[in-house]
């Protein structure tokens, strides 16, 4: 097992144990809401308004952020020392509590007009519009802690350290299941609560980080070298960055738009369907994009172009090998685990089978979208944020085109389909980019690995479905659902197995020498 594959594996496991984590405390936010507040108007109001801040937490804090960051960063580091480092830390700390704070009052002062652009089919509804804006309004401050904390967790990546950034999204949820429990009763309008909770959350996630940051060595002073090389150059790469994380938040942003003009629930819907791939998605391709990004731009910075395309192969078979048969059997068993999750209180069985319906259509692309994470990874590596930014305008086109034409016949679903066509139109014309920039990184290799995968996953969807119909007539759904996702699991491991899968063989292997330690 070579140095840099471990490094790579051990990194991606930490954060996506982490991440893992704080999905399933995001689960459990995500059951308490739907109990309260179902898919109705209220419930809405606030996932439209959620998503302005959170649109900008992507543009500027947790995706643009990190891919600028962390390569300007790992190169002084690497070139300049650890003292320069940590005089870099403090001086994009103070920027963005200068700049960042600033688009934050902006924010709240036009909060009516935000939403007037992100929901204009609430306009006519005086009640769900002006609603809208005072969450949105509560909520903008958490775009200020999110930045800062996403700031933290560059600079612990940078040192190696991803479990403790990683883990601190979890303070965000337990933030908002508490204020459903406690707050909610001292607001006429309850919902008005769970915003205190994600501002509330957002401070939490940040201060969390910060005892870690410490112990590494950094600090949080004010430094005002706005003439800094290192700004510049983050600067730079932040504006093509920061427009190749809006293309993907406008996709949603745009499916938000014409879905107000859709029947009530259907922004719901799509936001739980969205919530439930993000749980691969972010498990494992946003933790292993995360830890390839630091050794991949060790590599560049060194010019170790080989060593790159080798662990970028790897990188990507091993991705596939874990999220494809997690595809695979969030599509068997959607409308089941929907069921479980999320159908009590006022959201309903009708609820259920509509959001079920988006999450077939979006999970068609999970394989795509962490497929991207990698490649996008590989070019900022090397400090080329144009590349992606291009290749995803392209996608987002594709996306409003495609959602203009689907949601005639599929209403919110078409949605959701529109959004997987276009990250499979981004991932095919990035690996076209990088092969023709930089060679081959083992087309081959990555083809035979991925139709291995594919296969044993295929087998295994179906044997999931078939012992769920089989245990669910004598055992409770949750227990069936439990041994159906056990037994499939067990299938595929077998398959790969017997199919002499290199990733399996290499997971079993970290696996054997941990247990002989």
């Amino acid at each position: 097992m070579s140095d840099t594959k471990k490094r790579i594996a051990t990194s991606a496991l930490a954060m996506s144990f982490a991440t893992f984590l704080s999905r399933i405390s995001g689960y459990i936010k995500d059951m308490v809401l739907a109990g309260f507040f179902g898919a109705s108007l209220v419930a809405d109001t606030f996932f439209v308004a959620f998503r302005i801040p959170n649109l900008l937490r992507e543009l500027f804090a947790e995706g643009s952020m990190s891919s600028a960051f962390i390569p300007v960063l790992t190169e002084y580091r690497t070139k300049k020392g650890e003292e320069e480092a940590k005089r870099i830390v403090r001086i994009v700390f103070t920027f963005i509590l200068l700049v960042v704070g600033s688009i934050v009052l902006i924010g709240i002062l036009f909060s009516p007009l935000i939403v007037r652009i992100i929901a204009p089919g609430f306009i006519p509804l005086p009640e769900k519009f002006n609603l809208t804006v005072v969450l949105t309004r509560i909520m903008f401050p958490f775009l200020l802690f999110i930045s800062l904390a996403s700031l933290l967790m560059g600079a612990l990546n940078v040192k190696k350290v991803f479990f403790i950034p990683a883990f601190a999204p979890v303070m965000l949820n337990l933030s908002i299941i508490l204020s459903v429990f406690t707050l909610t009763s001292y607001f006429e309008v309850p919902i008005i609560a769970v915003a205190v909770g994600v501002t509330i959350g957002g401070f939490l996630q940040f201060l969390f980080q910060v005892p870690s940051f410490f112990k590494n060595g950094y600090d949080l002073r004010i430094e005002r070298d706005f003439r800094h090389e290192a700004l510049k150059k983050i600067s730079i790469l932040l504006i093509p960055a920061t427009m190749a994380m809006a293309v993907s938040q406008i996709n949603i942003f745009v499916s938000t738009i014409l879905a107000s003009f859709l029947k009530e629930g259907s922004i719901t819907y799509l936001y739980y369907s969205m919530r439930l791939i993000q749980f691969p998605i972010g498990i494992f391709g946003v933790a292993m994009g995360m830890a390839v990004l630091p050794l991949f731009s060790e590599h560049a910075s060194k010019g170790e172009i080989d060593l790159l395309k080798k662990d970028f192969s790897f990188s990507l078979r091993l991705l596939f090998f874990i999220t494809i048969p997690a595809m695979l059997g969030l599509i068997a068993l959607r409308a089941e685990i929907i069921e479980v999750l999320f159908e009590r209180g006022r959201f309903t069985h009708l609820d259920t089978l509509q959001t079920a319906d988006a999450l077939f259509y979006y999970s068609l692309g999970i394989w795509s979208i962490v497929g991207v994470r990698i490649m996008t990874a590989f070019f900022y590596s090397f400090q080329d944020t144009k590349t992606p930014v291009k290749i995803s305008m392209a996608g987002m086109l594709t996306n409003i085109i495609a959602s203009l034409i689907l949601m005639r016949f599929l209403e919110h679903s078409g949605l959701a389909l529109a959004n997987s066509l276009a990250s499979w139109f981004n991932l095919t014309l990035l690996y076209y980019s990088l092969r023709k920039r930089f060679g081959s990184p083992g087309t081959r290799i990555i083809a035979v690995s991925t139709l291995k995968t594919l296969f044993a996953s295929i087998l295994m969807a179906l044997l999931v479905r078939f012992l769920y119909d089989l245990l669910t007539a004598s055992a409770g759904k949750v227990f069936s659902l439990f041994l159906a996702i056990a037994g499939g699991i067990g299938l595929y491991i077998t398959i790969t197995y017997i199919l002499k899968s290199d990733e399996l063989a290499f997971l079993m292997d970290i696996i054997k020498k941990r247990r002989q330690r």
